[in-house]
């Protein structure tokens, strides 16, 4: 039977404890899969089972009931042959919804071909996030899609003080102000009536060029 309420993490190395973990909080069952011993034994008790296994053998996968879950995240960075090797035995296991760590364009590229549902690449990912922090005034940034962005930064003066409808932000800046956090009050959608305050914190949605453009405004 298919384990809908849990996920199998394969490399416990930063990125994969992290998201582990972060899977554990927020109580999804995890079991963790790692080679190494230590890595292993640090993870005791934090996940809701963790072995250690060699994930490129398919008879070790079985055995561990890797087959049963729905979905799957392959996690190992330094290996990349046993990355390739893990992907491709999770599709043969039948599992619909597999993550993959890819460290570069080719690697994801042969995953994809291999008909991984997800090729994920977090320290490119990162980066970009962080650089998109240094150069502008965001205090957050998330990439949505191919050109698509969502940015949490202080309200530049133009939209202070004044109603969003006469601020006219969507259709001078093609951005669209979605929400606010007031000192107090906590987040809030806004509407054409919100009336921002300098110490607001907004969140701003649209083009990613837009966005940048918009969260340089003094």
């Amino acid at each position: 039977m298919t384990r809908e309420d849990a996920v199998v993490v394969i490399g416990l190395g930063r990125f994969g404890s992290s998201l582990a973990l972060e899977l554990m909080k927020s109580g999804t069952e995890v079991l963790g899969i790692d080679g190494d011993a230590d890595i292993v034994q640090a993870h005791n008790g934090l996940l809701t089972h963790v072995v250690r296994a060699d994930s490129t053998k398919e008879e070790t996968l079985r055995q561990l009931g890797v087959a049963d879950f729905s979905s799957a995240v392959v996690a190992i960075g330094g290996d990349i042959q046993a990355n390739i090797l893990t992907a491709s035995l999770l599709i043969k296991l039948g599992i619909g919804n597999i993550w993959a760590k890819a460290v570069s364009e080719p690697h994801g590229a042969i995953l994809d071909q291999l008909g991984v549902t997800h090729v994920i690449y977090p320290e490119k990912d990162m980066g970009k996030r962080v650089a998109h922090l240094v150069r502008g005034v965001m205090q957050d940034y998330l990439e949505i899609g191919e050109n698509f962005a969502m940015v949490k930064m202080a309200p530049p003066q133009e939209t202070v003080g004044i109603p969003l409808g006469k601020s006219r932000v969507r259709p001078v800046h093609g951005v669209t102000v979605t929400a606010y956090l007031r000192d107090g009050a906590g987040w809030n959608y806004t509407t054409l009536e919100t009336v921002l305050e300098a110490d607001d914190v907004i969140l701003v949605a649209g083009e990613t060029e837009r966005v940048e453009a918009f969260s340089r405004l003094r």
